[in-house]
This record gives C-alpha cells, sequence and structure tokens, in this order.
C-alpha cells in the first residue's frame, strides 16, 4: 500500500526519536547499574525496549506504505553525569516525542491515515505515562534529596 510522503516523514521522524531514546535510556542503565542504583538501572533498561518496541512497529508501518526506515540519523544524545540530569534529560526526550506525537496524529488524521494516527495514539499514550514517572521521580528528589532518593534505589546482592 503507498503512502502519503508526508505521512512517511512523520514515521520516521518518530523513529529517529525512539533509536535515540533507545540509546540513552540504555546508557543512563547501564551508568545506574555501574553506579549501583539497581533498581533503577532494571527500570530504565525497561523504558530502553518499551522504545525498542515502538521502533518495531514505526518500522513495519513504514514499510507497509512503501517507505524506507531511516536508521541511520539520530538526535542529539543527552547524557546526565547525575540521577537528576538523567531524569532532566529523559524527560526532554518524552516533551519532544509528546508534541510531535500530537502534531502527527492531527496530519495523519488530515490525510485519512487512521491507522498510522492510532500507532502515533498508541505510541503517545506510553509517552505520557513515562513523562509522569520522570515527573513524581523528579519532585521525590526534591523532597527528599538526591542522597536519600538514591538510598531507595540501592539493590542489596542476592546470597551466593
Amino acid at each position: 500500500m503507498h503512502g502519503d510522503p508526508e505521512v512517511i516523514e512523520f514515521l520516521n521522524e518518530q523513529l529517529t526519536a525512539e533509536l535515540t531514546a533507545i540509546n540513552q535510556y540504555f546508557l543512563h542503565a547501564k551508568m545506574q547499574e555501574n553506579f549501583g542504583w539497581l533498581k533503577l538501572a532494571k527500570y530504565t533498561r525497561a523504558e530502553s525496549f518499551d522504545e525498542m518496541r515502538h521502533a518495531e512497529v514505526l518500522t513495519d508501518r513504514i514499510l507497509f506504505l512503501e517507505g524506507l526506515p531511516n536508521y541511520q540519523r539520530l538526535f542529539h544524545v543527552r547524557v546526565g553525569q547525575t540521577v537528576t540530569e538523567m531524569f532532566r534529560a529523559d524527560r526532554q526526550i518524552e516533551v519532544e516525542a509528546i508534541d510531535r506525537l500530537r502534531r502527527g496524529v492531527e496530519l495523519m488524521r488530515a490525510k485519512s491515515d487512521i491507522t498510522s494516527a492510532k500507532l502515533f495514539e498508541s505510541i503517545l499514550k506510553d509517552e505520557e505515562h513515562h513523562i509522569d514517572y520522570l515527573d513524581t521521580q523528579l519532585e521525590l528528589i526534591e523532597k527528599l534529596g538526591e542522597p536519600l532518593y538514591l538510598a531507595q534505589q540501592i539493590e542489596q546482592p542476592s546470597e551466593a
């Protein structure tokens, strides 16, 4: 099925964002793991995998519309050095994604591509959930301070 070029470009732009997010979240997860924040690292790693699933469905849709998924392009990966910086960097990716997804839904509906619009709406729901999580974590850090917040993210090793 031949898709609208503007819709395919929007799908590719969101694919670029998802590929960027995969890298950013995965790097943050590995850094968190290295710092000993194992509970946080598990959650962040799972977020990276969620973004991978988004990239997969976007790729499938682009191919279905006879477009070419662009895996060669990435946006800027923002790397935080502290947990607060990591959350703020991850939040920025989500803010940008939510704006892009909303604009995409509008365009796709105007072009009568309801399936692509529904795909974007599904991803939008996930991103809104993630930004809510990040906002909650940033509020907890503000209330508790980073040291106390991080004390809750440490997981003791199990016995050998």
